[in-house]
């Protein structure tokens, strides 16, 4: 008999990596952008304890795997009662996603609803390194690390 959600202790109900599964990418050689989007997330605000509610989306590039979405929706179901600020939570959003599938690019954006008269929006990104772009920040014949351009498609 498992215990009830009452009974677990509060480190077994704390958001965690761990909860998110992954399956395998059916086209790991082809770049294509999945977007998920959680427009019902809620945590709590660690001031004043008062409830939190906003629109998490989830931008990213598979690699070798990507996030299943049941265990995506349950994880983050656990920040209901975390008290956190919205820098700190779109960071470790954007940690535990990559720690779970390692995408070659991840963007997670988070749009908090008004309070006090005021919306914000926190995004952080992920940009997986290349084994030529660790060649080069390691050769010691550069000075600096050559820049990451975005390349811009020509139409």
């Amino acid at each position: 008999m498992s215990a009830s959600p009452a009974a677990k202790s509060s480190s077994d109900l704390q958001p965690s990596a761990a909860q998110l599964e992954t399956f395998p990418n059916a086209y790991p050689g082809r770049d294509y952008i999945v977007e998920i989007e959680c427009p019902e997330f809620t945590s709590v605000c660690p001031r004043t304890g008062q409830p939190d509610f906003g629109t998490i989306t989830f931008r990213y590039i598979p690699d070798k795997l990507c996030v299943e979405l049941k265990s995506l929706k349950l994880y983050l179901q656990r920040y209901r009662n975390v008290g956190i600020f919205y820098e700190t939570l779109v960071n470790r959003l954007l940690d535990d996603f990559v720690a779970a599938c390692k995408p070659r690019h991840c963007e997670v954006i988070a749009e908090f609803n008004p309070r006090g008269g005021m919306t914000t929006t926190v995004s952080a990104v992920y940009v997986a390194s290349t084994e030529e772009e660790d060649e080069q920040e390691t050769c010691p014949e550069c000075e600096e690390r050559p820049s990451r351009r975005r390349r811009v498609r020509k139409r």
